[in-house]
């Protein structure tokens, strides 16, 4: 495998870029289309790019989910933007802290800080 990304439809592209760069966040890798209109733009997250498409929103049942270095500063700046979300930041029993949030397209969103000590920070080596 070479590469992957996460696509996500939308009825309404440029409201879906304004959210995902604007109010997330994230940075435009590429946009792409076809006689001087865009159809389409890839995001960087981390080790994936998030590609929204201007062909209808369906978000099934796709869940992305994203680490951030402190879940609780986060949530204070997208409570204020107005970000659709549930409830608070929590420790979950697995140990992580999370927070779910909803994009304007209806995909869900988890954004999870990995307190130190999880066994997540640290690597297994075998010979």
């Amino acid at each position: 495998m070479l590469s992957s990304r996460v696509l996500v439809a939308t009825d309404d592209l440029q409201a879906s870029v304004a959210w995902w760069c604007d109010t997330l966040g994230l940075s435009v890798a590429r946009e792409y289309g076809a006689d001087g209109v865009v159809t389409g733009v890839a995001l960087f997250c981390g080790g994936v790019l998030v590609e929204l498409t201007g062909r209808g929103s369906d978000p099934a049942s796709l869940v992305l989910w994203l680490q951030v270095p402190d879940v609780f500063t986060e949530a204070e700046r997208l409570v204020v933007a107005g970000v659709a979300h549930e409830g608070l930041p929590e420790q979950m029993p697995w140990g992580l802290i999370e927070w779910r949030i909803t994009s304007p397209e209806g995909v869900e969103l988890v954004l999870v800080q990995i307190p130190d000590g999880h066994p997540l920070r640290s690597r297994l080596h075998t010979a």
